[in-house]
């Protein structure tokens, strides 16, 4: 369930590939056949080489850029003695209050401030994730770069006349680089059993929870606002330590709107763990993680068809199949997950307690019909409009050309074809001819080159 983890530096160590020669060739097809394995995925060592170089890079997010501000006398930070620098840096990052939840299990590197009593809160917006613990030493932040996805920092909870944002060397990436996070650098949403003390049952049964996870599944070892029906999820619950799992109450924890008696609410700026905030962030946590996947991905690809070409005297540009089947295949699971393919069907409509669904439906600007894909359906299904809204994203519209080039034709073509095939079978018609009419007001760019693919044209 931990979105943010340890934050302790560390000392990696880079390599860089050499320019193969002939001699190099055998071994470097060993080595792309590890690659080009479908069961084979990035370790966090990986992108800390060539050609990613992930922490040899230098950043461009919203903590780079505020801390570029802070240094030039141009931004400042109001010191709280409540909260420290958390509502300041809220304010300066543009992350709304509404956007908090509560999470009480020991999931964080400030694991002996956490617990049922007392949780840490998170915050987040589009593209940047604070985590925030009474008496605590530090802010916790995740800030997702458009380049290199997850970048972590830390953000001493101590009065400065000039505050750092302190970048993590990749402590972080022990919990927010592996097969959850699919093997990039970024955000990742657990739930898991959680004892009374605020400790998880370890060996016993976690789930990485995003949109298409049953909602039985969700929220363990967090606080949830909101009322939902007959669905139960496993939030606002603790079960002990000596008692099995599967005598977990889903009942108590149901459709709770206030956390009085659980929390003293005082203490955080927000009296809510919005369940709405919850379903976005969900959401949003594995589309990034998607979105820099195909980033390394292609990154990867180009960086040893370029070595390969170069030792095998061919042509400069020249791709071969293996690397086209990965890039189609990183392009295929971000189309799936950003059109919302897998996502669970809602038995009952959900409503959240605090002005969150508002304020972020508000964040989008509106076609001349008045829609947008922030708009929120809450009944069967988390958006109106079947889209993800991260689309417009920098991130997504700095994927490389490659992957980008085919994950919107491949949305074009969905989205003309009347029979899309049985994979697609899930958007109807009404569904597809909003979310074209929205991408063609808005106008993206890779959109509009996208539409002037012949390949691409609709197939009545």
């Amino acid at each position: 369930m931990a979105l943010l983890a340890s934050p302790l530096a560390s000392n990696d160590v880079l390599m860089t590939y050499p320019v193969p020669t002939t001699r190099h060739v055998v071994m470097l097809l060993l080595a792309w056949g590890a690659w080009s394995c479908p069961v084979a995925a990035q370790t966090s060592k990986d992108f800390e080489l060539a050609p990613i170089n992930y922490h040899n890079q230098s950043t461009t997010n919203r903590i780079s850029t505020l801390q570029r501000l802070i240094d030039l006398d141009k931004s400042k930070l109001t010191w709280t003695d409540r909260h420290g620098y958390l509502p300041a840096v809220l304010t300066a990052l543009d992350i709304p209050v509404s956007s908090q939840v509560l999470v009480f299990s020991k999931t964080s590197v400030q694991v002996r401030q956490i617990s049922p009593r007392r949780p840490r809160a998170i915050y987040f917006n589009d593209d940047t994730y604070v985590a925030w613990v009474q008496q605590g030493d530090m802010l916790e932040i995740i800030s997702m770069d458009p380049q290199l996805g997850g970048v972590f920092y830390t953000l001493a909870q101590a009065q400065s006349k000039q505050p750092q944002f302190q970048r993590d060397r990749g402590q972080c990436l022990l919990c927010h680089a592996n097969r959850r996070t699919r093997d990039v650098p970024g955000p990742v949403v657990r739930s898991l059993y959680t004892a009374p003390s605020g400790q998880p049952h370890f060996g016993a049964r976690t789930f990485v929870t995003d949109h298409s996870s049953p909602f039985s599944e969700r929220w363990g070892g967090y606080y949830v606002t909101g009322t939902h029906g007959s669905m139960r999820h496993m939030g606002n619950t603790v079960i002990p330590l000596d008692q099995p799992t599967r005598d977990f109450d889903y009942q108590s924890g149901a459709n709770l709107t206030r956390l009085d008696g659980l929390i003293d609410t005082d203490d955080y700026l927000s009296p809510h763990s919005d369940l709405v905030a919850l379903m976005v962030l969900e959401h949003q946590a594995r589309m990034h993680n998607l979105i820099t996947q195909a980033h390394f991905e292609t990154d990867t690809v180009d960086h040893y068809d370029r070595l390969y070409n170069k030792a095998l005297d061919r042509p400069k540009g020249y791709r071969s199949e293996v690397s086209k089947r990965r890039i189609a295949r990183v392009a295929e699971n971000l189309l799936r997950y950003m059109l919302f393919i897998d996502e669970f069907t809602l038995k009952s409509p959900v409503r959240g307690t605090s002005k969150f669904a508002e304020e972020f439906s508000s964040r989008g600007p509106l076609d001349k019909q008045g829609r947008s894909l922030r708009q929120l359906d809450l009944r069967r299904r988390l958006f109106r409009h079947p889209c993800s809204f991260l689309v417009e994203s920098p991130a997504f519209a700095r994927l490389p050309k490659p992957v980008l080039t085919l994950v919107a034709e491949r949305l074009r073509t969905v989205l003309n074809t009347r029979m899309p095939g049985e994979d697609y079978a899930r958007l109807s018609g009404d569904d597809r001819k909003t979310v074209q009419e929205i991408l063609d007001a808005k106008r993206p760019a890779w959109w509009v080159t996208a539409s002037e693919n012949p390949r691409s044209k609709s197939k009545k």
